[in-house]
């Protein structure tokens, strides 16, 4: 039995900070920022902070240590890289199977095609319409990734000059699509440097997929619709070939189909996350913008719920990359938004900055209020006094990322922290008055503000959509 077939059967270990504290010097040196090694050791196997954080490892005499650590940390889903400079984009890199095991990195990504039979200037709409996608949520700017390149003409000629003009028009990684080795080898001619992920390696082309792969340093989409026996002989013969950076494609099937798409997503996620299975610890491609193949006779807009649904469904269950057609914002925002909250820590709670945030011009009339950095009760505050249109300062206390109610009730929002955030703000020198308004939910803690802070109290609502109201009848007649 091989190394890599025992791994597969015996499962993958779960890693304690003993197990990297062993191989790390032992020093306490403290030159990782930690009190000691065990405490990073703890911090590294959180996936906190790199093991090159350890300055001493990376030396020549503990250069053995050093190899078994990051054979040890390497994640169950390789990371791949597609594209090139800044605007590159990482996908895989998985450690857990489930994100309350950990945590999920790298955000699926979102490919929207065009296609080499598409006019010119429906290219460029499409392009302007993917780069020009923004939506700000709670502090992230959600946007969409990349442009899959069609060749629907199978012409070289023609796909060569749609690869090229999307290139000369957009700085986002692309994926070129196209079963004919020829075709896509044109365009790779057209843009040799931008390490597109090419798609797609099947049993039919796969040498020939492989060669363009080695030669252009590009990933490779490996194609085997439903049949994950093929899909990992495919990749056993691309590794031994020497493709290195590989993408899975299990096939997505929409109708009857859905349950074996999203049943194998899922076999492929849980053999390589729990089975240790490394033929599959490579990330997942879904193309729910196959449900346009068989929407003849539906209404345009069935056909973008479908996909958009579909969309969903990948998210959720383990895709590292999408391709799309549908361009409507009612489309895409739901996943980007869904994608947002899959893609966050579990361990930490969504937090912004800390300290004086200014709305409109105010004076030194102008009301003072505070908010927790829980940053969804941050912006629900802030979304409401700009819709206003008040004129005010905002002092964001720190709670560890935690909401009002149970900041007050964990101890992690107290007077002293409120007291202490009013005097390094500098909001004294900006303002007459010494009147600070409170949530209501923090209403017990009015009494102990006022005697640590000199400042006047005055209770505010509970809910921050009444903030209008409570300053027109509260803070012009107080």
């Amino acid at each position: 039995m091989s190394e890599r077939e025992a791994k597969g059967k015996i499962g993958v270990k779960e890693l304690s900070p003993i197990d990297i504290y062993k191989l790390l010097p032992r020093t306490n040196c403290k030159e990782c920022g930690e009190e000691n090694c065990m405490a990073f050791a703890t911090r590294v196997v959180n996936r906190e902070v790199p093991i090159e954080k350890c300055p001493p490892i990376l030396k020549k005499e503990l250069e053995k240590a050093y190899k078994q650590l990051k054979e040890m940390l390497k994640p169950a889903v390789k990371e791949i890289v597609v594209g090139a400079g800044e605007r590159a984009v990482k996908i895989g890199g998985k450690l857990v199977m489930y994100r309350h095991e950990l945590t999920y990195f790298n955000p699926t990504a979102i490919a929207i095609d065009v296609t080499d039979e598409m006019p010119e200037n429906e290219i460029l709409s499409r392009i302007k319409r993917i780069e020009e996608f923004r939506y700000e949520y709670i502090g992230q700017i959600l946007k969409l990734d990349m442009v899959a390149v069609r060749s629907t003409s199978n012409d070289p000629d023609k796909f060569k000059a749609a690869v090229k003009k999307v290139a000369e028009n957009t700085k986002l990684p692309m994926i070129l699509c196209s079963l004919n080795p020829t075709v896509l080898e044109a365009g790779l001619m057209a843009a040799p440097k931008a390490r597109p992920l090419l798609y797609a390696a099947t049993k039919d082309n796969w040498r020939e997929m492989a060669e363009l792969a080695l030669m252009y340093g590009c990933p490779l989409t490996v194609f085997a619709p439903n049949n994950l026996k093929l899909l990992k002989s495919l990749v056993k013969t691309l590794l031994e070939y020497g493709v290195e950076d590989l993408v899975l494609d299990p096939g997505t099937f929409a109708g009857d189909g859905l349950a074996d798409t999203l049943n194998n997503f899922t076999m492929i996620r849980r053999l390589a996350c729990k089975g240790g299975d490394e033929l599959l610890g490579f990330p997942l491609l879904g193309v729910p913008m196959t449900v346009w193949l068989d929407s003849s006779g539906v209404a345009p807009e069935i056909v973008k719920w479908r996909e958009s649904y579909l969309a969903a469904m990948l998210i959720v269950r383990f895709a590292d990359i999408l391709i799309m057609h549908s361009l409507d914002g009612w489309a895409l925002l739901p996943n980007t938004i869904l994608r947002a909250n899959i893609y966050t820590d579990p361990r930490k709670p969504v937090a912004v900055e800390p300290g004086l945030k200014v709305f409109g011009i105010p004076d030194e009339n102008s009301p003072v209020m505070f908010t927790t950095n829980f940053a969804l009760t941050y912006y629900t505050v802030a979304s409401d006094i700009e819709s206003a249109k008040i004129n005010a300062y905002l002092l964001v206390v720190d709670t560890e990322g935690i909401a009002v109610d149970s900041a007050v009730a964990g101890r992690k929002l107290t007077a002293e922290k409120v007291a202490e955030a009013l005097r390094a703000s500098g909001i004294e020198g900006k303002v007459k008055h010494r009147k600070l308004i409170i949530p209501g939910k923090a209403a017990r803690l009015s009494g102990e503000i006022e005697e640590l802070s000199g400042w006047q109290v005055l209770v505010g609502p509970r809910d921050s959509s009444e903030i209008p109201k409570f300053l027109q009848e509260k803070w012009q007649s107080s």
